[in-house]
């Protein structure tokens, strides 16, 4: 991961951002470790959710292993430039956030569940940056598929802020939005972590539960 010091803290504007390309960029096939098709079809009954957590090699990690969870996918989004690179990302003119796709089974883990994963696995307070990788493709995001979603990602913000204030944090910056189109990240990047199990992870939580399913906050 490029740490991007010195990288503008602003999303570019439209019509600042780099033009892109009409074709997808290449991507794998499959997944590295379940070797289902990364672009589907996935079966009927499915969901999708997309979280922006900082540096995303280790934000999947902590998503596919969870029951449940049929398939994930790194890639670009909530940016402006179709069919970005890598390197075009890391520029910063891009207006992307590294995110993780999560297609997963709602009869076997619930919205909710991966919900608290977002809140939990990372710092959702530290704005353009997460931990020491900084630039706006880090920032912190939820990007929702239903009204369903959407609520349910506003309510758990709600809930989880005072947790947050008691333990010393600031003010939550997550951004929540409609789910962007999402653009299939490099092949190398997929499931980056299973394939080097000792690469650059750059996600650490804040040691602070998220009280999601309790009906209150504690």
């Amino acid at each position: 991961m490029l740490f991007g010091f010195g990288k503008s803290s602003e999303i570019p504007a439209a019509a600042n951002a780099l033009p892109g390309r009409t074709d997808p960029i290449p991507t794998a096939d499959a997944h590295f470790l379940n070797s289902r098709p990364l672009k589907g079809p996935f079966p009927d009954g499915l969901e999708m959710a997309m979280f922006g957590m900082g540096c995303f090699w280790g934000v999947e990690r902590m998503f596919w292993g969870l029951p449940g969870v049929y398939i994930t996918a790194v890639g670009y989004a909530a940016g402006h430039t179709p069919n970005a690179t890598y390197k075009e990302v890391c520029t910063g003119q891009t207006g992307h956030n590294e995110v993780v796709l999560v297609v997963f089974n709602p009869e076997e883990i619930s919205y909710d569940t991966l919900l608290q994963t977002f809140w939990e696995g990372h710092d959702p307070t530290q704005g353009m940056r997460q931990g020491n990788d900084r630039g706006t493709q880090y920032r912190s995001g939820i990007y929702t598929y239903s009204e369903a979603q959407k609520s349910a990602a506003i309510e758990s913000k709600q809930m989880f802020q005072p947790k947050l204030t008691s333990a010393g944090y600031g003010a939550i910056t997550t951004e929540i939005l409609p789910a962007p189109e999402f653009y299939y990240a490099e092949d190398y990047h997929q499931q980056y972590l299973a394939k080097n199990p000792n690469g650059y992870c750059g996600i650490g939580g804040t040691g602070v539960t998220c009280p999601i399913g309790t009906g209150a906050v504690a």
